[in-house]
């Protein structure tokens, strides 16, 4: 039995009532791969701003589960998000200091949470899976518990970056969540044995992503939302990662001038 969320069911619901609205025609694959009780880490891949809420969309509906996912600081600071987001008991990352976030999020694993994590950061505009930062695979062995990889496809459709869709676009659209094959990884925690985790990690996040797109219900040559090898017009990884690069630079240098 899981334990009434009043601010949780209330988001879930809202969720529920959009995704309705907009008649997303889901297609889940391996859900029995999730636990019914325990923690374990949700690493999900990152092409859309709703991958979060399709991800816990399909876990509601299959076992009642709740999602604590890693939020960045910046939407905890906003008075209303932060309020809603504290009450879903959600976890704040300091981007520049992420100690706390990371003691707070192998506390919530222990004590049999699942936790939604984004090992590629931010959204990742080239529609590939991009090289993963280690934290998943570290909580997960400093809480000794599994990894799931999810891959989410077509929710990039429903809002993404650099994109902005009509409501036209929007309505109807297929989404395919698959999740993957749960791993254990080493419990000693060793930074190469975490480089080494992530890179598996990575491949199954890739292998998941290239199974939902070649299953997917609509062809995407030309398309701005398909990936550019497989005949899509969005950005190579390369490019990607450049333009990622000057963003992150015209950010930090007009942090830098209000501060002056």
């Amino acid at each position: 039995m899981h334990k009434r969320e009043p601010i949780y069911a209330t988001a879930i619901g809202a969720g529920r009532a959009l995704f309705g609205l907009l008649r997303v025609r889901r297609t889940t694959t391996e859900l029995e791969q999730l636990p019914s009780t325990g923690g374990a880490v949700l690493a999900i891949t990152h092409f859309g701003y709703l991958d979060f809420a399709l991800v816990e969309w399909v876990t509601w509906l299959h076992n009642r589960r709740h999602i604590r996912f890693m939020v960045k600081k910046g939407a905890f600071d906003q008075p209303l998000v932060g309020r809603l987001l504290r009450g879903m008991k959600h976890i704040s990352v300091d981007m520049e200091s992420g100690g706390e976030a990371y003691a707070q999020a192998v506390t919530a694993l222990c004590e049999g949470e699942l936790l939604g994590v984004f090992p590629e950061g931010g959204v990742n505009a080239s529609f590939t899976v991009r090289e993963l930062k280690t934290g998943a695979v570290r909580m997960a062995q400093a809480a000794n518990v599994p990894i799931i990889p999810v891959a989410v496809w077509g929710g990039h459709r429903l809002m993404t970056k650099n994109h902005r869709s009509t409501l036209r676009e929007r309505v109807g659209l297929p989404v395919s969540i698959r999740f993957g094959q749960p791993f254990q990884t080493d419990a000693a925690g060793q930074d190469g044995d975490a480089a080494v985790a992530t890179l598996r990690l990575h491949a199954a996040m890739q292998s998941l992503v290239d199974a939902v797109q070649s299953e997917y219900a609509v062809p995407g040559s030309g398309q701005w939302w398909q990936p550019a090898h497989l005949g899509g017009t969005a950005p190579t990884p390369t490019e990607a990662a450049v333009v990622e690069a000057e963003r992150r630079r015209r950010k930090a240098a007009a942090k830098q001038a209000a501060q002056k």
